[in-house]
């Protein structure tokens, strides 16, 4: 029998991509269950983020919790979820004594703590990893599995305005690259990236800035000091929080990343996304692709032959940096068309 639920903690404490692309189990849930209490725990440097999905009622940062077991047991959760395992706050929660919880069952500690079992595997699914999150609700009576069109309204996140520095350009197309991927994904070739910035400045209303961590941003100075010096490329690398990042994203004009979180928040917030993606499984974009009402991929057909070896695949190279402009200049064309018509989406 179905169990009844009031109280739901999420917990997802990895990366950004995966924190965005469990928030769609917070989205059912609230349509399913009008009335839902919903929380999300993840990481310090992932909540900004959470908290702007208007299905989580609240955010819990797990780097905070000193005593997990002692919040849960006062926190009235009846059901909690472990979208991602994590070994502390699954003996929290059996320690608590949350009446369900849920766990993968391929990680050994979950046969411990959890009393609700799903039982499938990441790795051997062709499903997009949005999808794969929902058979985490199986264990509760809902076997779901919801269409990739069906995952973008369940997202239910809204960019802040955006009020730092440096501003957006007013009567400019406002594109972000961001092209490191914190060793998570396969990465466009930074030459690429340079080269792409130079086709784009035949357009002198086209304004470029490069996001990414501090880190990051330095390895992209010493790396393509070009890119950096180009007169339509602003470096705002560390610049900012998540909760500023994901203000600035929402209100640019489009994203061009390789498979990384700010590529999932863009394609999350329903701005034009672009994905570069290797034709590798399970890397590629049937599984890690971004979701969204605006969302493209590009990804070469077949693999090269040394996909296994990142410093010799050849896949993300034949992404040429002419197809990239293609999608970014359509892009622009469509933003002034809708400007002319009175109005924007």
């Amino acid at each position: 029998m179905k169990p009844e639920l009031a109280h739901v903690l999420i917990c997802r404490t990895d990366n950004i991509g995966d924190v965005v692309l469990t928030l769609p189990l917070a989205g059912y849930l609230k349509q399913r269950y009008p009335g839902i209490r919903i929380g999300f725990l993840c990481r310090s440097y992932a909540a900004p983020l959470v908290r702007c999905c208007d299905a989580v009622d609240y955010v819990v940062e797990s780097d905070q919790l000193d005593d997990a077991a002692a919040w849960l047991a006062a926190s009235g959760v009846d059901t909690i979820i472990h979208a991602k395992p994590d070994r502390r706050i699954a003996w929290a929660a059996k320690r608590a004594g949350i009446a369900r919880r849920v766990g993968t069952s391929h990680r050994w500690f979950h046969w411990l703590t959890c009393n609700r079992l799903a039982h499938f595997s990441r790795v051997k699914s062709r499903l997009h990893e949005a999808q794969l999150n929902f058979a985490l609700l199986q264990p509760l009576g809902m076997d779901v599995t919801p269409a990739l069109a069906d995952i973008p309204p369940l997202y239910r996140l809204t960019a802040p305005p955006y009020r730092a520095e440096p501003a957006l350009p007013a009567g400019s197309f406002n594109l972000v690259l961001h092209p490191k991927s914190n060793g998570n994904g396969r990465e466009w070739p930074i030459a690429h990236y340079t080269a792409l910035a130079r086709l784009l400045q035949a357009h002198d209303d086209i304004a470029i800035f490069i996001t990414g961590s501090a880190k990051e941003g330095a390895w992209i100075a010493a790396q393509a000091p070009d890119l950096l010096a180009q007169p339509n490329v602003s470096n705002v690398c560390g610049a900012w929080d998540l909760g500023v990042l994901t203000a600035f994203i929402g209100a640019a004009d489009g994203l061009v990343a390789s498979g990384t979180g700010p590529l999932h928040m863009s394609a999350a917030l329903g701005r034009p996304t672009l994905g570069l993606f290797p034709p590798i499984r399970p890397i590629d974009p049937e599984r890690w692709g971004a979701l969204g009402t605006q969302a493209e991929v590009l990804c070469q057909p077949q693999g090269c032959g040394h996909c296994a070896n990142a410093d010799e695949c050849d896949c993300m190279r034949r992404i040429t940096p002419e197809q990239v402009a293609e999608v970014v200049l359509r892009w622009r064309e469509r933003k002034y068309s809708l400007e002319s018509r009175g109005g924007l989406d």
